[in-house]
């Protein structure tokens, strides 16, 4: 296998090539390879002919437009990009390896027994719901799909899918074992970003809360776009815990928002600022300029309060914990309390962060100081296996540049006070 670079053809190839056009057995002999140092220890490992394996690892330096190995005295070395893309796989047959323990043992092998076709006809019915949708989404036939599902579940030895009448419903198990084949296809799809062949550009998937959707994001979006970084975003809205769920299967790469105080073994936080709620009003307030209204004024007008168990709800409790004013509305859109508070007497709790352009532009305004006996811990939540690529890097690394420069303990209170809030 020569040192050389790829020629127009294999670039033509990468350009066009998928996870689902990786083959699990070839990236298995790869990781063989790299473990014992040559190709026939390696194939003897992996129970393949040399020029078998040979041929298998060329595939694949075709498809990713890079060489993987050298060649050395020492036997084959991989090449800086191959190192990495070797990392991508071994983790992606971790994750693999974990959720087909799961359903089918602890001896299953899944790059013998498996195969891209299977898991991209299972992810896709899995993600449409319906074997119709998942042939339209995917681009096969129906048949291909009900196929590709069949012969996974005949390799597990385990039901995924059942039948209810003419639509379908992914078991428990088959919710499990998608996860794991999400997370597995993550990582062949970062190798991919890392090498510059994410047709999207690549995409940054960020889950965000009503705490975080108004500034941090955005901002953080907008310094992306403005440095031109080649890059583009999805973004999930919802409460922390509607999000990660999320975030567990995949679907998005990070949640932005409130950092729970204790956070499950199999995910991190990394807080970024902390935060005090504060109380607002419509301009046309009765306690409009009240720097500091007693518990019994505020209590004698009616409130919108967050959904229970958010966080905004239990600072609110926490406010009047005796006896509640009048709670006429629930909501959690900042958008429609917004508009509630210009036409009304009502009082919300917000963080300063959710109602700044409002209070800027007059149409809100700040009742009171912000309720420092209440401090919010806004930051990042991820899983403990992630590990992120360049412009995922670059994304935390905006974030954490923005509370830098916003944080409790430095020019963000100046700049709420004087500017926003």
């Amino acid at each position: 296998m020569e040192n050389m670079n790829p020629n127009p053809d294999d670039a033509a190839a990468a350009a066009m090539t998928t996870a689902f056009d990786l083959n699990l057995r070839h990236l298995r002999g790869l990781l063989s390879v790299q473990e014992h140092g040559s190709i026939s220890a390696a194939a003897a490992a992996v129970n393949l002919s040399q020029p078998a394996l040979t041929q298998g690892i060329l595939k694949l330096e075709h498809q990713l437009g890079e060489v993987l190995f050298e060649r050395r005295s020492e036997g084959m070395v991989p090449t800086v990009l191959g190192s990495m893309v070797l990392d991508r796989a071994k983790a992606c047959m971790r994750h693999l390896g974990a959720g087909s323990r799961l359903v089918a043992g602890a001896d299953f092998e899944p790059d013998r027994r498996l195969t891209m076709t299977h898991l991209r006809a299972f992810l896709g019915l899995f993600d449409a719901g319906g074997f119709s949708a998942a042939s339209e989404r995917l681009g096969l036939s129906p048949a291909a799909v009900h196929r590709g599902v069949r012969e996974l579940e005949d390799a597990l030895a385990r039901k995924l899918v059942e039948r209810r009448g003419r639509g379908v419903q992914i078991n428990f198990a088959g919710r499990r074992f998608a996860r794991s084949c999400r997370l597995a296809i993550a990582e062949l799809e970062a190798a991919l970003s890392e090498l510059g062949l994410d047709p999207h550009n690549p995409v940054i998937a960020i889950g965000t809360t009503p705490l975080a959707r108004a500034f941090l994001v955005p901002e953080a979006m907008a310094r992306l776009v403005a440095e031109q970084y080649p890059a583009g975003y999805r973004i999930q809205e919802g409460s922390w815990g509607e999000l990660v769920e999320s975030l567990r299967d995949g679907h998005i790469d990070m949640v932005v928002g409130e950092v729970p105080p204790d956070a499950a073994p199999d995910l991190s936080t990394r807080p970024l600022y902390t935060e005090a709620p504060v109380i607002v009003a419509g301009r046309q307030h009765a306690l409009a300029g009240r720097r500091d209204p007693p518990a019994d004024a505020l209590a004698r007008h009616p409130w919108i309060i967050a959904p229970a168990g958010s966080p905004l709800r239990a600072e609110w409790e926490r406010l009047f914990p005796a006896v509640h004013p009048q709670v006429p509305i629930e909501c959690g859109s900042i958008m429609i309390i917004g508009r509630l508070l210009t036409s009304s007497d009502l009082l919300t709790l917000a963080m300063p962060d959710q109602v700044a352009l409002q209070i800027r532009t007059g149409l809100l305004v700040r009742i009171g100081e912000p309720l420092t006996g209440s401090m919010l811990t806004i930051g990042v939540t991820l899983r403990q296996s992630w590990r992120p690529t360049r412009a995922q890097s670059r994304f935390l690394d905006v974030l954490r540049e923005i509370a830098q420069g916003v944080g409790a303990d430095s020019t963000r209170k100046t700049f709420i006070d004087r500017g926003w809030v």
